[in-house]
């Protein structure tokens, strides 16, 4: 890979870093340890942004294996206790305990409320050749409050992650048929089943669940427990699957090295044996029509009709907004929208999270030098990312950034290889309203692991 070209006056420009999730936020850190400086662009109101509105959702990992070390270095003088390195957070006290003590940690560097809506060379658009390189980046932002800014940058780390594009229920990649008139009745998250106003559109009512990872488990396991509390048999889920069901459905039960991420499958599994979820699988939806009475029937590409449910909950999967780095070169796969040399790495018909070959700097590098995607982001459509993957990742890129290709190079990283690696952990029940309920599912010493994306 050759070296970014890097004049005196782009030499003192900062390194932006698009996002202050987990990815984005270790992306800082790292470069501050570099001795760069790093002007990190969140477009929400706080730290962990995306990671609040999954606040429900227990994460598979223990706290031990979901703090960067980098970032850990820098939190350290402000006085900032680490969690029990064994319990489990959910996404809301992994934004309240680690990500926002470390944006506060770094201070001015990180700006809320600025939306990224382009990127590119300053002065040079895709098409123009000369003197491409020598050109600072040009990052353009809208703020809240209706202002619009352009900075510049020596490089650019995109760390905005695939939260804000889901994948439609259309099998063909597209919104299905009506998909978008039913959206009073469509959702694309995890229901928080403990908020009352969420709550009341899923009891007693028919719920088409459409997805087969981590996140339709979540759901599966949700929508079971609140069958259970609600102590009635009009609580269900229709489970619409693309595939069938086979041995690896439910992922690596008690086999899987992370044992929450095994429960889940397992709790996954439990609500469709104890019929609070019916299967229907090979099943791929081209059409959501409404019925007189207000209620949604699914509509597949061989022309079945599934029974009329009140609630579809989309959890197909992911994607990354790449339209505001549409005046950049990017090598992007044309299957995964991952860089091409990362895409054979990731591809989820080859791989699971734990078998993904280590990869940083060279694997996430683009004809347009200075630019890296990284994080959820960096694997496009694959749905197997892992936070200590993203770490790894921009642990690399900082180093490489910083001129040190002999650390950047060294890329290690342990994963655990079995289980599904996308989504997150089971939701919270009433029984887990104290500060330790998250310590109910312990991993055993010596076991590996990482904190799947949600």
């Amino acid at each position: 890979m050759r070296g970014v070209v890097v004049s005196a006056t782009t030499e003192q420009l900062p390194v932006v870093v698009v996002g202050a999730g987990p990815v984005g936020l270790a992306a800082a850190a790292h470069l501050l340890d570099r001795g760069l400086e790093p002007l990190v662009l969140e477009a929400g109101s706080a730290a962990g942004a995306a990671v609040r509105e999954w606040a429900h959702v227990r994460l598979f990992s223990p706290w031990g294996e979901v703090v960067d070390p980098a970032a850990e270095k820098l939190l350290a003088p402000t006085g900032w206790v680490r969690p029990d390195a064994a319990s489990y957070p959910t996404g809301g006290e992994w934004a309240q305990r680690y990500l926002q003590p470390l944006a506060d940690a770094l201070g001015e560097r990180v700006r809320y409320a600025a939306t990224v809506t382009g990127v590119s060379r300053a002065g040079r658009d895709r098409v123009l050749d000369a003197e491409r390189e020598a050109q600072p980046f040009v990052v353009h932002v809208d703020h809240a409050d209706g202002r619009q800014e352009r900075l510049h940058a020596r490089a650019v780390i995109d760390a905005s992650g695939t939260w804000s594009t889901p994948s439609p229920a259309g099998a063909d990649g597209l919104p299905a048929l009506g998909e978008r008139a039913a959206a009073d009745h469509v959702t694309y998250r995890v229901p928080d089943l403990a908020d009352p106003a969420v709550r009341a559109r899923h009891a007693g009512r028919r719920t088409a669940v459409l997805g087969s990872g981590a996140s339709a488990f979540t759901a599966l396991a949700a929508l079971a427990d609140l069958a259970r509390a609600e102590g009635g048999a009009d609580t269900k889920a229709v489970w619409v699957l693309r595939r069938g069901i086979s041995a690896n459905t439910f992922g690596g039960g008690e086999a899987d090295q992370l044992p929450a991420r095994g429960a889940l499958g397992l709790a996954a599994k439990a609500a469709v044996d104890a019929g609070h979820a019916e299967a229907v699988t090979g099943f791929r939806t081209t059409e959501i029509r409404r019925t007189p009475d207000g209620r949604l029937v699914l509509v597949g590409e061989d022309g079945r009709d599934l029974d009329p449910v009140d609630e579809v909950v989309v959890l197909t999967g992911l994607r990354p907004d790449l339209s505001f780095l549409s005046e950049l070169r990017l090598a992007l796969d044309e299957r995964l929208q991952a860089p091409v040399a990362l895409a054979p790495l990731i591809d989820p018909n080859q791989h699971s999270c734990g078998t993904v070959y280590p990869h940083g700097h060279r694997e996430l590098s683009h004809p347009e030098q200075g630019v890296h995607l990284v994080g959820m982001k960096s694997y496009g459509r694959a749905p197997t990312f892992l936070a200590l993957t993203g770490y790894e990742q921009v642990r690399s890129v900082a180093a490489a950034l910083a001129g040190d290709l002999a650390s950047a190079d060294n890329v290690e990283l342990t994963l655990p290889e079995t289980g599904v690696c996308g989504g997150a952990g089971l939701p919270l029940t009433s029984a887990d309203a104290s500060d330790d309920a998250t310590r109910a599912l312990p991993v055993a010493a010596g076991q590996g692991g990482g904190c799947c994306g949600s």
